[in-house]
């Protein structure tokens, strides 16, 4: 990528809408933008102005009448000048605009190359540009207010006081090795090992939120299972919030694993609806069965339904044998029923047909899933896996360090596992970043942004 040419792109989905902008960024993009519209009056390059055009052939013929805005450098989002302009959605004139920038000397952008100038040019820091990508890709209002956050800089503040707290501790022990000869020292073991202490506990408190941060974007598996005719399919479609599962009195109905994804509080969820189980009759249950405790066996949870208005069967027993290493949350279902199970096991009672526990019942998942509750989306939670390996990365080189001042190991060999934790740091914000993890990390973007 060669950061001085003009960048075009339709940064707008693919397909048919209403409206489709094509964006250009770079210092040529006023010029490029002018040999391709008609302005009735004459172009007016005002900052966060937009006026009326035509978007013309190489004859001069209008193909569209379209909107055009400026941005100028450095308030744009790129921090270059940006032209956008706003089409009518036909995929044929979006393609034919790009197509004219290009021949008015702009350059095709590669994926999430509006995104890369940004932080190349400092709009952005490297977390704030990750959680763009992040915002785009939300599935749920959840996910999007945690993006949002960590947009404006949420992860990057959190690390921040942490950096500064690491970089004066490498400086106070440079300069104690500068000051070796005079004999002075600059700070004893127990002081070095109480800043250790204080830095180490933040970024193990950082690393730990990413057990509930991954939750927001990766989301979970959840397994329903249970014997036949206890409500599994007539559960599943209450959590979904559709009839997606047939729903019948004849036991064996649900034949093979039915899932669709849906959300838990703003979580994305993998609703898996199982066959019931129990000694197969025919061949095509069996083998539906088998892939029941093959969707337990892959599912980050598992409900166990067992029926309130029925006494528990010996098949309930051994389902709750079967899978008590596997710690299944136990959902008693058909509440709204005269209650006949008598049951010492902490369970959730819920009725599928009625909604009455189902709430509860979305609690109790998030509880057993996150038992801390999810981070709220300004703490600055870890969301993402590349910072979190980098972070744990840290956390590995300051227990060294800990250990080496233990040892009464000299300063200057305590200074490398010292700066080995201060390079992951940097490696989060960007702050020390090779071109091949720029590279790897904006390729994931999609084009326009």
């Amino acid at each position: 990528m060669n950061a001085r040419d003009t960048i075009v792109v339709i940064s707008t989905p693919h397909g048919r809408g209403g409206l489709g902008i094509v964006r250009i960024s770079g210092n040529d993009s006023r010029s490029i933008a002018e040999r391709i519209l008609r302005f009735s009056s004459g172009p007016r390059w005002t900052a966060w102005k937009s006026g009326l055009a035509e978007l013309v052939d190489e004859r001069g013929g209008v193909v569209d009448q379209v909107v055009a805005s400026f941005f100028e450098s450095p308030h744009s989002y790129t921090a270059e000048d940006v032209v956008e302009i706003s089409c009518h959605g036909a995929p044929v004139v979006l393609r034919f605009c790009v197509e004219r920038a290009v021949g008015a000397g702009a350059r095709i952008a590669e994926p999430g190359e509006f995104t890369l100038r940004a932080y190349v040019n400092g709009r952005i820091d490297l977390p704030q540009a990750e959680a763009i990508r992040d915002l785009i890709e939300a599935r749920t209002l959840y996910q999007a207010r945690v993006a949002s956050q960590q947009m404006e800089g949420s992860v990057s503040r959190r690390l921040r006081p942490v950096k500064e707290e690491l970089v004066e501790l490498i400086a106070l022990l440079e300069a104690g090795i500068d000051f070796a000869e005079d004999d002075i020292s600059v700070a004893s073991p127990d002081e070095i090992l109480r800043r250790i202490a204080s830095i180490e506990s933040q970024m193990s408190g950082l690393v730990a939120s990413f057990g509930r941060g991954k939750l927001v974007f990766q989301g979970f598996t959840l397994a329903i299972v249970g014997r036949p005719n206890v409500g599994k399919s007539s559960l599943f479609n209450r959590l979904l919030e559709q009839d997606r599962a047939i729903v019948t009195e004849t036991p064996g109905t649900t034949r093979d694993l039915v899932s669709e994804p849906t959300a838990v509080e703003g979580i994305p969820v993998k609703l898996v609806d199982t066959a019931g189980i129990r000694e197969g009759q025919e061949l095509v249950e069996t083998l539906g069965i088998e892939r029941s405790f093959q969707a337990m066996a892959d599912a980050d949870l598992t409900l166990l339904i067992l029926d309130l208005s029925s006494e528990l069967t010996t098949s309930d027993r051994d389902l709750i044998e079967k899978l008590r290493d596997r710690r299944p949350l136990l959902v008693g279902n058909k509440n709204d029923l005269p209650r006949r199970m008598e049951s010492d096991a902490d369970l959730v009672p819920v009725s599928a047909m009625t909604g009455q526990g189902i709430g509860e019942l979305r609690q109790a998942i998030l509880n057993r899933l996150a038992p801390e509750g999810l981070s709220a989306p300004e703490s600055g939670a870890i969301t993402n896996i590349r910072h979190e390996a980098l972070l744990r990365e840290s956390v590995e080189a300051l227990l060294n360090a800990r250990k080496a001042v233990e040892f009464g190991i000299p300063h200057e060999m305590l200074l490398l596992d010292l700066y080995a934790a201060l390079r992951p740091i940097d490696a989060v914000t960007g702050a020390t970043t090779a071109d091949d993890i720029l590279n790897r990390i904006f390729s994931t973007f999609c084009i326009g942004k």
